[in-house]
Parts: structure tokens; C-alpha cells; sequence
């Protein structure tokens, strides 16, 4: 029997040293098939979530930016790669649960 993987959410990704942080990402708590796991609603809340907090951030990196509050460039566009990267991520988990809705109800029973 192969172990449950888990999809590490884009916060995770986006930071590898989450774990030197002190904080755990989501992708090794919701990896297994046990008592424990979260249903997957709880996961797209969750991910959906984060995409805002990652959204968020990058506005107030460019605010931050534009009113000359110490925000350097580069950290204003790393903020803002974040965030689109987690945005495109969402979107294209969207996309194919979309398609994966319209081949259940083409199906034929």
C-alpha cells in the first residue's frame, strides 16, 4: 500500500523554510486518509483563504510602496508574485474541478 501524499497549498510552496518559521504547512496535517483528515471543503476554504491573505499582503506591500513607507521594490514584487502565483494555482484547481463536474453529469447510468 503507497503512503497518502498530500498537495502542499501555495503558501507552502511560495516559502520553503515554513518549518524553520515555527509553522507547519498545511499539505503534512492533511495528507492522510485517517480519522485526523480535514474534509475537503474545510481544504478549498482553507486554500481559498490563504489566496486572500497572500492578496492582501501584496496590497499592502504596494501601498506601502507608493507612500514611501520603507517597503523596498524588490519586496513589493515578491508580494505580488505571491500572490498571483496562488491566484493561478486556485484558478487552475478551479478549472479542473469544473471539468471533472461536467464528465460526471455527461455520464450515462
Amino acid at each position: 500500500m503507497l503512503p497518502a501524499i498530500g498537495i502542499p497549498d501555495a503558501a507552502a510552496l511560495a516559502s520553503p523554510n515554513l518549518a524553520a518559521a515555527g509553522n507547519t504547512p498545511a499539505w503534512s496535517a492533511a495528507g492522510g486518509t485517517g480519522a485526523g483528515s480535514a474534509p475537503f471543503s474545510d481544504l478549498l476554504m482553507d486554500a481559498a483563504g490563504q489566496v486572500d491573505q497572500l492578496e492582501n499582503q501584496a496590497q499592502a506591500a504596494v501601498a506601502g510602496l507608493m507612500t514611501g513607507s520603507g517597503v523596498d521594490v524588490h519586496q513589493a514584487m515578491i508580494a505580488t508574485q505571491k500572490a498571483d502565483m496562488a491566484f493561478e494555482l486556485a484558478l487552475a484547481v478551479r478549472n479542473k474541478a469544473v471539468q471533472a463536474y461536467q464528465q460526471v453529469i455527461g455520464m450515462q447510468f
